[in-house]
C-alpha cells in the first residue's frame, strides 16, 4: 500500500493537480466568464423575456440546416441568453441581450466554461477522457492507501507540528489535509468517473441496445423523440409553449429550449424545467410538436438507475442554487491541491540527501515536474486571464482568432514553467511565485484599465459582483504568493533547508 500510494502519486501526481486545480476554478466557472468577458456583465432580470424574441435565431437556424438548435435562458449566475446550434460539425455560438433582444459581440473567449471546465475531465483532447479516467482510478487508489497507512489517522487529524523540522512539517500539513478532506475527495472523484458512464463502459449501449445510442438514452431517459419528416414546416407561437410550460411547472421558468432538426415538419421543441432548488439535474421536460404547438410529452423522471446517476452527477457539478455549499466545494478543491502538493514536497525532502549521495537525478526530474505542475499551472491560468484583458476583441495572429491566442498563451506559459524549473532548480519555486504575484495584481489593474468596472464599483452594483468577487480572489492569490516568495527569499539567504523556506 506505501508502494501503491507514493508512486500513484509521484506518476500521476502533476496531472491529478491540473484536475483539482481546474475543478476548483470550475466551481465558479459562470463568474470567470463575467469577468473575461464584459459585454456579458448585464443587470439580472426579471425573467420576462419573451421567448418568441428568439425565433430569428430559430429561423437562421433552420436556413442553415443545422442538426440542432438550443437556446440557454438566463439566470442569477448567467445573465444573458446563449443560441448554440449545430452546423455540420461545428457549433455556431451567440449571445442575447435578454432586456432588449439584441444581438451582443461575440467575446472572443472560451473564458470558464468552455476552456478551464472542459479541461478539468477531458483536457480538450478526446483522448483526455480516458486520461482523466485513469488519474480518477489511481486517486480513489490513493485515498483508500492513504488510510491504510496512516493507522493513526485520528491523531493525524489534530497533528500539525510547525515548529519541527520541515519534512514533519509537510508530512503534518499533507496529513491534516488528506483526513480533512477524505470523504470530499472520495466521492468527488468516484462522481466523476460515475458521470462518464457510457464512456467507460461502451459495452451497456454496444451488446444491449444493437449499438443504437438513440435507443439506449430514449429507455434510460424518457426521451422523446420522432423521426424526421424531411420536408420543412412552420414554428409554432413559443411564447404560448413557454406559458403551457409554466403552468405545468407551477409558474417555474425553463432552462433551455431546445431543437432537433429546426425547420423540419415533425421536429419536436423540447422544455426543460429549472430545477436550481434540487441536487439532481432537472429531470421535469416537456415536449410540444413545432409546427401545432400541442404537448406531446411530459417526461419527469428517468429510470430508477438513471436517476440514482443524475443525483451523482448534480452533486459533483453543484448546479443547484446554494452559495455556501458552492464556496465550501471550492475550499476543499485548494486543499485537494495541497494534499497533491505537499505529497510531492514529502517525496523530495526524503530523499534528497540520499539521492546527491548516490549521485541519482530523480530529485532533480520530480522537482522541476513539482514546480511546474503546482506554480506553473497557477501562472499559466492567470496569464489567460491577462492576455483576456490585453487582447483587443477581434484579434487574430497566423490565422487564429482571439480565443485561440488565449488557449495557445496558456499552454505556451505552462510549457515555460516546467522548462525554467529545470534551467533554475535552485530559484524557480521564488521566481514563479514573484511572477503568480505579478501576474495576478496585473489581470486586476487591466480589468479596471479595460472596463472600468474597479473593485469599489463592482461591490457597489449587485450584478457586478462576480467580477468583484474576481478581483478580490486574484489579490489574495498575489498576496499569498508573494507572502510565499519572501519567506523563501529570506530563508536562502539565511541557509536553511529548503522546505524550512
Amino acid at each position: 500500500m506505501n508502494w501503491l500510494h507514493t508512486w500513484a502519486g509521484i506518476v500521476l501526481g502533476g496531472l491529478l493537480f491540473a484536475i483539482f486545480w481546474m475543478g476548483t476554478l470550475s466551481v465558479f466557472d459562470r463568474e470567470i466568464d463575467q469577468w473575461m468577458a464584459p459585454m456579458i456583465r448585464l443587470p439580472l432580470t426579471d425573467g420576462s423575456f419573451p421567448a418568441e424574441a428568439l425565433r430569428p435565431s430559430y429561423d437562421a437556424a433552420a436556413a442553415a440546416k443545422a442538426r440542432s438548435w438550443l437556446a440557454i435562458l438566463p439566470t442569477d449566475r448567467e445573465p444573458v441568453i446563449q443560441v448554440i446550434s449545430r452546423e455540420g460539425s461545428r457549433s455556431v455560438f451567440g449571445l442575447i441581450d435578454p432586456t432588449t433582444g439584441a444581438a451582443l459581440p461575440e467575446p472572443g473567449t472560451w473564458a470558464g466554461t468552455r476552456f478551464l471546465y472542459p479541461f478539468h475531465y477531458m483536457l480538450h483532447v478526446d483522448l483526455g477522457y480516458w486520461i482523466v479516467g485513469l488519474a480518477a482510478m489511481a486517486m480513489m487508489a490513493i485515498c483508500v492507501s492513504g488510510v491504510v497507512i496512516h493507522r493513526k489517522i485520528f491523531t493525524d487529524f489534530f497533528t500539525f507540528r510547525a515548529d519541527r523540522q520541515p519534512r514533519r512539517l509537510v508530512l503534518d500539513l499533507h496529513n491534516v489535509t488528506g483526513v480533512l478532506g477524505l470523504p470530499f475527495h472520495f466521492v468527488i472523484t468516484l462522481s466523476g468517473v460515475i458521470i462518464f458512464y457510457t464512456v467507460y463502459f461502451p459495452g451497456t449501449i454496444k451488446f444491449a441496445y444493437d449499438d443504437e445510442p438513440r435507443a439506449f438514452t430514449r429507455e434510460a431517459y424518457g426521451i422523446y423523440d420522432k423521426p424526421k419528416a424531411g420536408r420543412p414546416g412552420e414554428l409554432a407561437s413559443l411564447d404560448a409553449m413557454t406559458a403551457e410550460a409554466r403552468r405545468l411547472w407551477d409558474g417555474e421558468t425553463p432552462r433551455y429550449l431546445f431543437v432537433r432538426n429546426p425547420g423540419d415538419a415533425a421536429a419536436v421543441v423540447q422544455f426543460a424545467r429549472h430545477g436550481v432548488d434540487r441536487v439532481s439535474f432537472s429531470d421535469d421536460i416537456v415536449y410540444f410538436d413545432s409546427s401545432t404547438g400541442a404537448l406531446l410529452h411530459r417526461r419527469i423522471a428517468p429510470k430508477p438507475i438513471l436517476s440514482a446517476q443524475r443525483f451523482i452527477s448534480g452533486l459533483h457539478m453543484i448546479q443547484f442554487s446554494h452559495w455556501t455549499l458552492r464556496w465550501i466545494y471550492f475550499v476543499l478543491g485548494l486543499v485537494g491541491c495541497v494534499l497533491i502538493a505537499t505529497g510531492y514536497l514529502f517525496w523530495l525532502e526524503s530523499r534528497r540527501k540520499r539521492h546527491e549521495q548516490l549521485g541519482l537525478h530523480g530529485v532533480p526530474v520530480v522537482e522541476g515536474l513539482t514546480v511546474g505542475s503546482v506554480t506553473g499551472i497557477i501562472a499559466a491560468t492567470l496569464a489567460f486571464f491577462v492576455v483576456n484583458r490585453i487582447l483587443p476583441l477581434g484579434a487574430t495572429f497566423a490565422g487564429y482568432d482571439r480565443a485561440a491566442l488565449e488557449i495557445w498563451i496558456f499552454y505556451l506559459a505552462w510549457l515555460a514553467t516546467f522548462a525554467h524549473a529545470w534551467l533554475r532548480p535552485g530559484g524557480a519555486w521564488i521566481e514563479q511565485c514573484w511572477t503568480i504575484a505579478a501576474l495576478a495584481v496585473a489581470a486586476v489593474l487591466l480589468n479596471w484599465i479595460t472596463t472600468g468596472d474597479h473593485l469599489a464599483c463592482s461591490l457597489a452594483l449587485r450584478h457586478l459582483w462576480p467580477v468583484a468577487g474576481m478581483d478580490v480572489l486574484l489579490l489574495l492569490t498575489g498576496a499569498v504568493a508573494a507572502l510565499a516568495a519572501r519567506r523563501l527569499s529570506r530563508s536562502r539567504t539565511l541557509g536553511q533547508p529548503p522546505l524550512r523556506r
